[in-house]
């Protein structure tokens, strides 16, 4: 079960760059978990968050469902066509976080959605939303560092941290440009394709991550297709933080109790063996 994190009053960078702290204290790479706000249905999300939270995940995405999730595969699509059926829109996952945080969520949140919503939203006032219901981060697949400006500087001005996402095809002065643009840790795709089942090959995986290494400012972790402890293992002695989507948004639909287990499963498997 995650321990409560002292200080309950940090939020927004602050607290992200706590949980890492702490995993790496522990000897740990940080879990991360996404889940799809709405799904199965929005009254499931603060129980299934929750249990989030007792298995042991130390920062959760998440995710704000959206018509085109052009980076997500066919799970997490699904979860987010089910969500906007049932009436989920960026102004209800806000006041979803609003009620998680006082229902006693404490581990840190970051939004993951789309810009086009952001941006009929008003940037600088999501940012101002956010903060003022508990989002610690945005992670937003689909912005590119060189559009991100306004955003950026409303995350900067409300003490959000900004993720930004290096692909398996980003050279290494797009590495060092996304490197020094994200907040909080750099998300690092680790095989070619959408969110999903490990279907796709994680050849050069090696390298990319030496390449990152040589630029990153921040945690590194590593997402796409993590979905077994195994896989946890290995992607946990590579980098700082370990990412798992789909399986989590598979697992909702069993029920908080068997959601939980996974969870704690993934937790042991994110510690570094080796370390003393």
């Amino acid at each position: 079960m995650a321990e409560k994190r002292a200080g309950l009053d940090i939020r927004g960078l602050r607290a992200i760059e706590e949980a890492f702290r702490g995993a790496q204290g522990e000897g740990r790479a940080a879990l991360i978990t996404y889940l799809t706000v709405g799904y199965p249905t929005p009254g499931d999300t603060i129980g299934l968050v929750r249990a989030l939270q007792e298995g042991g995940a130390d920062l959760i995405e998440l995710g704000v469902p959206f018509s085109d999730p052009v980076a997500d595969g066919p799970t997490i699509q699904r979860a987010s066509y089910a969500a906007l059926r049932q009436g989920v829109t960026p102004k209800s996952c806000l006041e979803i976080v609003h009620n998680l945080r006082h229902d006693g969520i404490y581990v840190p949140i970051l939004l993951m959605g789309y810009y086009n919503p952001i941006l009929s939203y008003g940037p600088r006032q999501y940012a101002l939303d956010c903060r003022a219901c508990g989002v610690d981060g945005l992670i937003v697949p689909d912005l590119p560092p060189e559009e991100a400006d306004e955003l950026a500087t409303a995350c900067r001005e409300q003490g959000l941290a900004l993720v930004f996402l290096v692909a398996p095809t980003s050279s290494e002065k797009r590495i060092a440009l996304l490197s020094a643009a994200t907040s909080g840790f750099l998300y690092v795709v680790r095989r070619l394709g959408i969110t999903g089942a490990d279907q796709a090959s994680t050849d050069g995986l090696e390298e990319q991550l030496a390449a990152v290494r040589r630029h990153a400012r921040t945690p590194i972790a590593l997402g796409f297709g993590l979905s077994s402890p195994d896989q946890i293992a290995a992607a946990a002695k590579m980098a700082d933080g370990v990412i798992v989507g789909s399986a989590v948004v598979d697992r909702a639909n069993n029920g908080a109790q068997t959601l939980r287990e996974y969870v704690a499963s993934l937790r042991i498997a994110s510690r570094r063996h080796s370390a003393a």
